[in-house]
């Protein structure tokens, strides 16, 4: 199902991205929801709500438009072993227009699936295989949200070891709530490549506002234990 997948990708990729159109692109950015179990019906739509609220903010919109160069974007969402769904296709973004096309979109989408474990190495060993069909970007990077810890099949590690991450930087984003371990586990279990970087949210709630930090700051690829500069971006 996974190769069918990438095989679609890799056809939608080469209509969506011409030839010389990958030299424009500077990030190819996969966004990666978690819809397990640990996820209601109301902390679900504010997921979704604050990722398309976050990529129309203007700091986000700011970031993706400054600088040359456009941001490809695609985004699933994933919980037990084989319930990883893709829930926006790679789409290059270098307008506003483009920006509030994909929000519009994501808005939209019907939860994919509600009552499955939390299984990240699946979720990412799908990410790396759905990575493969992304146009060809300066950087490569895989937004990971989640509440809580692997509990059903392989551990993020041995994705690692098994599915192809080479030249992928792996940021995590750890909703604080429902398991007081989840941000060591994504600290140490999920973070992976140059550069990688956790960012928290207090609960649901704070998912909208922790993501505008998480993109801003993956968009302009700043230097992780820098000394934040309140007037450098979102705070």
């Amino acid at each position: 199902m996974v190769t069918g997948l990438v095989r679609l990708g890799v056809a939608l990729g080469a209509a969506l991205f011409p030839a010389g159109a990958e030299a424009a692109c500077r990030l190819a950015l996969l966004l990666a929801l978690d819809v397990s179990s640990s996820v209601d019906e109301a902390e679900y739509v504010l997921q979704r709500d604050g990722l398309a609220a976050a990529l129309m903010s203007p700091d986000v919109q700011g970031a993706i438009l400054q600088g040359g160069g456009g941001v490809a974007l695609a985004a699933y969402e994933w919980s037990g072993r084989r319930q990883s769904k893709v829930i926006q296709d790679w789409v290059l973004m270098s307008s506003a227009a483009d920006i509030a096309e994909v929000a519009a979109r994501l808005r939209s989408v019907e939860r994919s699936y509600r009552r499955y474990p939390t299984a990240l190495g699946y979720a990412l060993g799908f990410g790396a295989t759905l990575m493969e069909a992304a146009p060809d970007c300066e950087r490569r990077v895989i937004d990971v949200s989640g509440d809580g810890i692997t509990n059903d099949g392989f551990w993020p590690q041995l994705a690692y070891r098994h599915f192809p991450f080479g030249g992928v930087t792996v940021n995590a984003l750890a909703v604080l709530g429902a398991d007081p371990s989840v941000v060591d586990h994504f600290e140490f279990e999920v973070l992976h490549g140059p550069g990688a970087f956790i960012e928290t949210a207090q609960g649901y709630e704070g998912y909208e506002r922790a993501m505008i930090r998480k993109l801003y700051r993956e968009i302009h690829d700043r230097i992780v234990g820098a000394v934040p500069d309140a007037t450098a971006g979102p705070g």
